[in-house]
């Protein structure tokens, strides 16, 4: 499976509760078990108006599917090319 960097813009993102990600969550793992495909959440971020997941499946389409069928933005799908850490150096 590919890696996947995905940038949501969500206006007030950093002001959700717990409650509200744990929704958030709730519905895309939900989402995600309805696709029928290989796809693996690894983890999100919030910050500002926005949400960056990390997320493993074959292709773009099921990132776009995923977003669709849950009602999430998706504005930007990117491949992950390569990883580094402090441990390259």
């Amino acid at each position: 499976m590919k890696r996947f960097l995905i940038e949501r813009e969500l206006a007030g993102a950093s002001d959700l509760t717990d409650a509200e990600l744990a929704a958030f969550a709730t519905k895309s793992t939900a989402t995600i078990a309805s696709l029928g495909v290989p796809y693996r959440w690894i983890t999100s971020f919030v910050a500002g108006n926005k949400i960056y997941c990390v997320h493993e499946t074959d292709d773009e389409d099921a990132i776009r599917e995923h977003a669709r069928r849950g009602g999430f933005p998706a504005n930007v799908v990117a491949v992950v090319a390569n990883e580094i850490g402090p441990s390259a150096s």
